[in-house]
């Protein structure tokens, strides 16, 4: 076979001489694929002698491996002249700052919670949870609800389905955390004195009620709690609460199957200039009920009431939100965007803090 010399420097100049990597791959395969140039020499070997096979072959061999490495070189220095022009073009200057990412905010609803259990905490008040479903016993029976009292009723109280044959106690979805006292007493006993704070479930709907609300109830049991120490918790969290430096609370004789006897309460209030402010004023605004607990309740609970007498009272936390931030419509917080809460101060760069009020 004629000398390859200069085959061989017509392929090292095409590899040389391709810009990209497709054009390396095409002259891998117009030189060394299986209809390329120096494979169809090497199909000639078997019409040569044996000396002329020997010397040829090793010849070709010594080609083809010589031409693999320079594609393979040529292939590797453009991927790296690839990654300096595009290192050139996205340098990153590590000395600048971080870049600011938005930091999330609790639930309006979740941090009024904090708030209120963090100001009954200083008083005292240890922190009680129970299960959102509930056995008609935790969340009627036991509470002194009579059989025939309208939150009874399917059309206030959501019930469990049951199948046709299924003959079991029925189950609902709590209308109140009064089950939650019922369940701190049992494991607890007296004394005790613990808010009970989370979701409840009543089927109402209208600008001031949501199918799903949150209440608080706070109970306190000894053997001489009286109402005075009621009135005296009430006043000292709505002070702290509404961050007034003076309440002034009414308290309206009611009826609560739960409690005897039973108290509506009222805070002092003004409402000149269509702005709601606490602590002053001539107007009254009902916040929450209250009561003694009512003996049938506390011996539901596992607790003697010729031994043992306490009070309860629970508020809605909604509401008292509402009435701490100005929102009108209560299904602000459940169906408004962010430009709604942030009309409310709630923006979302705003960091809670756990004794209440927000960290700006």
């Amino acid at each position: 076979m004629d000398d390859l010399t200069p085959l061989r420097q017509q392929w090292l100049d095409r590899i040389n001489g391709a810009a990209d990597p497709a054009a390396i791959e095409e002259v891998r395969l117009a030189a060394l694929g299986k209809k390329g140039e120096i494979s169809l020499k090497m199909r000639e070997l078997g019409r040569m002698t044996p000396e002329e096979r020997q010397t040829t072959g090793r010849a070709l061999n010594e080609l083809r491996d010589e031409l693999d490495a320079a594609l393979r070189a040529r292939k590797l220095s453009l991927e790296d002249a690839a990654l300096e022009a595009r290192l050139a073009g996205e340098w990153l200057d590590v000395t600048l700052p971080g870049r600011p990412r938005p930091q999330g905010t609790i639930h309006p609803i979740s941090q009024v919670t904090e708030e209120v259990t963090a100001i009954f905490a200083d008083m005292g008040f240890s922190v009680a949870e129970g299960p959102q479903v509930e056995s008609d016993w935790y969340n009627f029976d036991a509470l002194n609800i009579a059989p025939e009292h309208p939150a009874r009723q399917e059309h206030d109280t959501f019930f469990m389905r049951r199948a046709p044959d299924d003959n079991r106690p029925p189950h609902v979805l709590r209308t109140h955390t009064s089950p939650v006292q019922i369940r701190a007493m049992q494991d607890q006993g007296a004394p005790i004195r613990v808010i009970c704070p989370g979701r409840v479930y009543r089927m109402d709907m209208d600008q001031t009620h949501t199918p799903m609300f949150h209440q608080v109830e706070g109970l306190a049991i000894d053997r001489d709690i009286s109402m005075a120490q009621l009135k005296w918790t009430l006043e000292e969290f709505c002070r702290a609460f509404f961050e007034v430096g003076q309440v002034e609370l009414r308290f309206r004789a009611s009826h609560f199957p739960f409690t005897e006897p039973s108290a509506e309460v009222d805070i002092r209030c003004d409402w000149s200039g269509g702005q709601l402010k606490i602590g002053e004023g001539d107007s009254w605004l009902e916040i929450l009920g209250s009561g003694m607990v009512h003996p049938n309740v506390l011996r539901a609970g596992g607790i003697d009431p010729v031994q043992w007498q306490g009070f309860a009272f629970g508020m809605g936390i909604d509401r008292i939100a509402m009435l701490k931030y100005g929102i009108p419509d209560l299904r602000a917080f459940f169906e408004s965007d962010l430009r709604w809460l942030r009309h409310y101060g709630f923006a979302a760069g705003d960091v809670p803090s756990v004794s209440g009020g927000l960290s700006r």
